[in-house]
Formats: structure tokens, C-alpha cells, sequence
């Protein structure tokens, strides 16, 4: 399958980047608009929405099922109330993306992909609340989560903040904000293209504003842009699904980036035996690195029957299962002790049904609990905060760059298992 990104070149190709600058009107404004050469008059309406007739910028396009990535051109995107234009700076490069462009799951389509970035402030929609923009001023650094919370459905009102209702009915179901409308209108035809989360493959992308959090100078844009998915999703799953505690024994089963993160944040969390289990030995080699104390290569011999011998039969409190495969969600089921929790992180194909032993788990207590990612106003600080002391080691989880030009490249190295944790797109 070939996803070798495909550039389409406008005539006027010289001046992009020239036209994608912003400016700030002036520092003691609290928002700064962008630059366009055009007043607001020359401006034009669709449905609605307010497209500035200046400013461009280049995004990765998701159009078909296993066809190529196109970058192409948009115009600039323009932020709502309570939401933040930002100059992508890095994003990572994920498995569910890949799973949307393969046609496993379903989403609206053109779509820019992305989901997990870093990026500078340079624009609040009108209206923004006067907290939001004095948490996040214009040219301060920031890392923004892949589920973002409208912080006011009945979830986000518990602190709930990933199962945000707005996030799934619009985002999910429909490639839009909460609004219903996608920011995203190609350059040459003014078309709408959806946003798979804020569409963060692109040299801009828009975001609701609780769902960043700033990123301090002493952390870098290329390696924290994976805070906001493979790390946030680890943390979610050690914190509140696994409540994982100091003496707790896991297995993490499938050690891609989210996998290799859940390493790094149990021993953060205390936990002693630490198994990986995956099928590539150079993945399980980076596993030591990462805080694995045991590693199990599941094509060379029985995981389940492994994990056991290691924990002297018992098995393990807690079993991650990073992959999305039938196969793997039975080990994790049968990887715990008794009254044992199995976390379930990895996503699968539409429609995939993992089987689990009935009396097992009546008898024996084993809990099973699904886990999409953490809470971004209470977790992504807290990830950022792991990094910046140096207890989540950045640096090691990431193991590709890539250049925007090569995003297509980035995600046919995933899907041949060439990245060995996580790959990150370079937009700077």
C-alpha cells in the first residue's frame, strides 16, 4: 500500500510561504488577526463561515481508502470562540490515522489527518473567554490533545473530559467542531475538507482551547508533539482505567508508540515486573530502554503461558492490550490474576469482536475496561509536567522524523512496522 504524499503545485507556488505569515497588530491586544493584505470587506461567506480572501497554508489530505496522501493547498483557518489558531510546529504519527486511511474505520471524508501536535499560538477566535487568552497568548508555546473537550456537556461538567459528548457526535461522527462546521476550505474551489481532530497535519491547524496546554521552553516542538496522544493515551489508561499502584505487576501488549509509552508511565507510576510483549525483537530491544523489565516475543513462544512463569504462575494485575487485534484482546484477558484488570487501548477494525472465557471472568473477578485516552484539562498538564522533569524521557520514545513533504512516507513506514515507537512529522 502506498501512501507517498502526492504535491500539488498552484502557480503562485513561490509565494506560499510569504502568504501564510501573520502579524501582530499590536502587543497589548489580547488577539492579533492575520495579515492577509485584505480588509473585511473583502472577505467572503460560506454558509456562514468567514474565509479570509488572503493567507494560504498546505495539508495533508486523506481522500480514499489505501490511495496516496495529497498536500494541498487551504486557506488559513479562522478560530471561533473558544478556540485557538495555531502554527503547527510537529505531529506525530499515529495508528488510528492510519486505521482511517486504510478504510478500517469509518470517517468523513477529505479529511485532514493529524491529531497529536505542538504548535505557537497566533490567533483567538472572537469572543474567547479573557482566562483562555491570558492562559494561552498570541506566540506562547503549546501541545494539544487529540480528544478535545468542549468543557460543558455533563461529561467534561465531571471532569470526564474523554467522553466530552461533543467530541464523539461532532468530531468522530461528522469531521467537524462543535459547531457543526469543519474550519478547513480548499484554496482553489472553496470546498470544505473535515477535520480528523483539529486536523493537525497542516502548517495550521484550529483547535478548541481546553483541550492544550503550554509547553514550556525547555521542551522541544518535534519530540512533545506525541504528549498529546501516544502519552496522553498511556497516562489515561495507567491513571484511570489501570489505577495502576507502587508494586503492580503489567504487561503491555503491542509496543508501538502508545504500547512504549505505557512502559515509561508504569514505572513512573511504581509498577515492578513490567513485561512487553510484541513480535519484533527490535521493538522489544527498545523496551528495556523504556522501563520493560521482561520482554516476550509472542511469534517465539506462548505470552500468555510466559507472563505467567514470570509472575510465578499468578499472572499480572494488569494487562494492556495496545494493538486492536482479537488474538491479543484474548491474551490480555487471560494475562491477569484473579480479580486482575484488562485495559483495552488498542483500536480495531470496524466491527472486530474479541472473545473472553464467560466463567473466567464471572468466577475469577477479572474486570475488563476500555480506555480511548486521558482528560485533557486534568492530564495533559500533568504529561507535560512527567517530560519536562525528565521522568518521561521524550527523547527515547521518539525514533522517526520526518519532513511534511514525506508524511505520506511517515505512515507507509508505520504500516510496515518500520517505526520502531513513534514517528513525528517536522512542520517547523
Amino acid at each position: 500500500m502506498a501512501f507517498a504524499p502526492i504535491l500539488r503545485r498552484a502557480s503562485a507556488a513561490k509565494n506560499l510561504l510569504s502568504l501564510t505569515r501573520l502579524a501582530v497588530a499590536s502587543s497589548s491586544l489580547s488577539t492579533r488577526s492575520l495579515q492577509t493584505g485584505a480588509s473585511g470587506d473583502d472577505s467572503q461567506s460560506m454558509g456562514g463561515y468567514h474565509v479570509s480572501s488572503g493567507g494560504f497554508m498546505r495539508g495533508a489530505v486523506y481522500r480514499e481508502p489505501n490511495k496516496p496522501l495529497t498536500i494541498e493547498e487551504f486557506h488559513i483557518p479562522r478560530p471561533k470562540a473558544n478556540e485557538i489558531l495555531i502554527k503547527t510546529k510537529a505531529c506525530g504519527v499515529c495508528h488510528s490515522d492510519l486505521h482511517v486511511m486504510k478504510g478500517e474505520i469509518p470517517f468523513a471524508s477529505p479529511c485532514v489527518i493529524g491529531h497529536e501536535i505542538t504548535g505557537e499560538v497566533v490567533e483567538h477566535g472572537p469572543l474567547t473567554d479573557h482566562k483562555i487568552i491570558n492562559r494561552f497568548p498570541i506566540g506562547s508555546r503549546v501541545v494539544g490533545a487529540f480528544i478535545m473537550p468542549c468543557g460543558t456537556c455533563s461529561y467534561c461538567a465531571k471532569g470526564h473530559d474523554d467522553l466530552c459528548e461533543d467530541f464523539f457526535a461532532y468530531n468522530r461522527a461528522k469531521g467537524t467542531l462543535y459547531d457543526g462546521e469543519t474550519r478547513l476550505f480548499l484554496r482553489h474551489d472553496d470546498s470544505p475538507v473535515y477535520m480528523y481532530s483539529m486536523g493537525g497535519m497542516a502548517e495550521y491547524c484550529v483547535t478548541p482551547a481546553h483541550g492544550l496546554a503550554p509547553l514550556p521552553d525547555s521542551l522541544p516542538y518535534t519530540e512533545s508533539a506525541i504528549l498529546g496522544c501516544a502519552v496522553f493515551t498511556a497516562y489515561g489508561a495507567m491513571a484511570h482505567a489501570a489505577e495502576i499502584r507502587p508494586g503492580d505487576s503489567i504487561a503491555v501488549i503491542g509496543i508501538g508508540g502508545v504500547g512504549s509509552s505505557c512502559l515509561q508511565i508504569a514505572r513512573a507510576f511504581g509498577a515492578s515486573d513490567i513485561i512487553a510483549v510484541d513480535v519484533q525483537d527490535d521493538k522489544l530491544q527498545k523496551a528495556k530502554t523504556l522501563g520493560a523489565t521482561h520482554i516476550v516475543n509472542a511469534a517465539k513462544e506462548d505470552a500468555v503461558d510466559r507472563i505467567r512463569e514470570i509472575t510465578g504462575g499468578m499472572g499480572v494485575d494488569v494487562a494492556v492490550e495496545a494493538l486492536g487485534k482479537p488474538q491479543t484482546f484474548m491474551q490480555c484477558t487471560l494475562s491477569v490474576k484473579d480479580g486482575g484488570k484488562a485495559v483495552m487501548i488498542g483500536l480495531s477494525q470496524a466491527g472486530s469482536v474479541g472473545e473472553i472465557d464467560i466463567n473466567r471472568l464471572v468466577r475469577r473477578k477479572i474486570k475488563v475496561i476500555g480506555s480511548y485516552g486521558g482528560r485533557a484539562r486534568q492530564d495533559l498538564p500533568k504529561v507535560v509536567k512527567l517530560a519536562e522533569s525528565g521522568i518521561f524521557n521524550l527523547t527515547n520514545a521518539v525514533s522517526s522524523k520526518y519532513k511534511f513533504e514525506d508524511a505520506g512516507k511517515a505512515f507507509q513506514d508505520l504500516n510496515e512496522g518500520k517505526i520502531v515507537s513513534r514517528g513525528v512529522v517536522e512542520i517547523l
